[in-house]
C-alpha cells in the first residue's frame, strides 16, 4: 500500500464519514486471563469515545511504508481451509457478530503476542464504498467501482496513569487524583486485506509495528501466517555485511561513495514514478553493486550469499539501507558529515605517502562556530560577513 492508499482509508476515521459497523476487543491481564471483553456497535458510543477510537484507528495506519508499516504477503500453508488467511475472511465476512470466531481470534493473539503487563484487542469492521476517481484524481460524485469490507485489529498496552494532585472543577481545589488504566498507543496492528490500487487485496495484510525492529514474530507466525521481511534496522545490517563480505580488502572510500549515489538515484527516481517503497531483490542489489564499480569476481556467489541473510525471496527496502540524511566519514579521531547531496566535495589522496581525506572547501568555513578565512585561516569578523 502506498501513502495515499493508506490515507484513504485513514480519512473514513471521522465522525461525518464513519462506516465502522463493529467494535470488539478484548482486555488481557498480565497473565494472559480474558478480563473482559467489548461488544458494540461503534455509532452507538458516545462522540467523544468515537473520537478516541480513532486516534488509535489511524495510530495503526501510521508511520513509514516499508519500516514499521509492511506489505506482507500470506505463506502457501494460511491458504488451507484451517489456514490464517481463510480463517480472517471468515472473520471479516461475519461482520465481527459471531462469538465463537471472536474468542478464537482472540485465544491466536493471547497465545502469540508477547507483553509482560496488561494489553487490549480492539478490532473494528468497516465498510468502504470507494469512490470512482477520475485520471486527474478527482472523485467523482455518481458511483463507486467496488465496496471494500475489511477488519482493522489495534493491540495496545494498558498502562496505570502516573499519581499525582490533580484539580477538580467543581470543588475549585486540588485532590489526590486515583490512578487510572489508560490506553497507550498500538504498539501492533493489521489491516485485512490490504487496500492495494484502491482496491481490496487479499492475498496481502498491511502490518503495523511500533517498534520497526520487533515484529514479534510468533504473532505473525500464528495469527498472519505471513511471508516476514527483515526488520528495518537488520536490513541495514545486513546490507552492510554483504558489501563489507563482498568487497573484502578492495572495500573503499570510493565505492561505497558510489554506492551511496546510486542508491538514492533509484530512490530519486522511483518517486517521480510511484510514492511506494523501492523493494531490491537479489539480482537489483547485484546490478547495484555492478554499478558502482564492483568488480565481476566478486560478485559470483553474491546472490547465494544475500539468499542465506535475507531469505530466497527476500528483499531490502531501498530507504531502510540507504543514508539518504547523511553521509557519514568516520575514523577512531575524526567524523566528518557531509550533505548527501555533496558527496563529491570528500575524496581521499595519498600526500606525502600516507592515505588522506581531502575536503574541498568553498567560500565559507566555521571552526567551532567561527568563521575563518578558507585560504588564509584569519578570522573574519562578523560585521564583514
Amino acid at each position: 500500500m502506498t501513502r495515499k492508499e493508506m490515507n484513504e482509508i485513514k480519512s473514513q476515521f471521522s465522525i461525518d464519514d464513519c462506516g465502522i459497523l463493529k467494535l470488539c476487543g478484548c482486555y488481557v491481564d498480565g497473565e494472559k486471563n480474558k478480563v473482559t471483553k467489548i461488544n458494540e456497535t461503534f455509532l452507538n458510543l458516545p462522540e467523544e469515545e468515537r473520537h478516541k477510537y480513532f486516534d488509535i484507528f489511524k495510530k495503526t495506519l501510521s508511520g513509514t511504508p516499508g519500516k514499521n508499516l509492511i506489505d506482507m504477503k500470506f505463506t502457501t500453508d494460511s491458504y488451507s481451509d484451517e489456514g490464517a488467511r481463510s480463517f480472517l475472511i471468515k472473520l471479516r465476512d461475519s461482520g465481527l457478530k459471531d462469538e465463537a470466531i471472536l474468542d478464537e481470534f482472540y485465544d491466536k493473539v493471547i497465545s502469540s503476542y508477547y507483553y509482560p503487563g496488561n494489553y487490549i484487542i480492539l478490532l473494528i469492521n468497516q465498510i468502504y464504498d470507494i469512490p470512482s476517481v477520475t485520471a486527474d484524481n478527482i472523485e467523482m460524485e455518481d458511483g463507486s467501482e467496488e465496496v471494500y469490507s475489511y477488519i482493522l485489529c489495534s493491540i495496545c498496552h494498558v498502562t496505570l496513569s502516573k499519581p499525582g494532585l490533580g484539580y477538580f472543577e467543581e470543588e475549585n481545589a486540588f485532590h489526590n487524583r486515583v490512578q487510572s488504566h489508560m490506553v497507550d498507543v498500538p504498539d501492533i496492528g493489521f489491516l485485512f486485506p490490504s487496500f492495494s490500487d484502491r482496491s481490496a487485496d487479499e492475498d496481502q495484510t498491511l502490518f503495523y509495528s511500533k517498534d520497526a525492529d520487533d515484529f514479534q514474530q510468533n504473532f505473525l507466525n500464528t495469527v498472519l501466517d505471513c511471508e516476514v521481511p527483515l526488520p528495518a534496522g537488520h536490513q541495514k545490517e545486513t546490507f552492510n555485511t554483504l558489501v563489507t563480505e563482498t568487497l573484502g580488502d578492495e572495500c573503499d572510500y570510493e565505492t561505497i561513495k558510489n554506492i551511496h549515489d546510486n542508491l538514492n538515484e533509484i530512490i530519486d527516481e522511483h518517486k517521480a514514478v510511484s510514492c511506494a517503497p523501492v523493494m531490491l531483490d537479489k539480482t537489483e542489489v547485484k546490478e547495484l553493486l555492478e554499478k558502482s564499480g564492483v568488480q565481476e569476481e566478486k560478485l559470483a556467489d553474491f546472490e547465494e550469499h544475500f539468499e542465506m541473510a535475507a531469505g530466497e525471496e527476500g528483499k531490502l527496502v531501498a530507504s531502510n539501507i540507504a543514508a539518504t540524511r547523511k553521509f557519514e566519514v568516520k575514523t577512531p579521531d575524526v567524523v566528518v558529515k557531509v550533505n548527501p547531496d555533496k558527496t563529491d566535495l570528500v575524496e581521499t589522496r595519498i600526500i606525502d605517502g600516507r592515505q588522506c581525506l581531502v575536503i574541498q572547501i568553498d567560500e565559507r568555513l566555521e571552526v567551532n562556530g567561527i568563521s575563518v578565512n578558507p585560504h588564509t585561516g584569519e578570522v573574519i569578523e562578523r560585521n564583514n560577513l
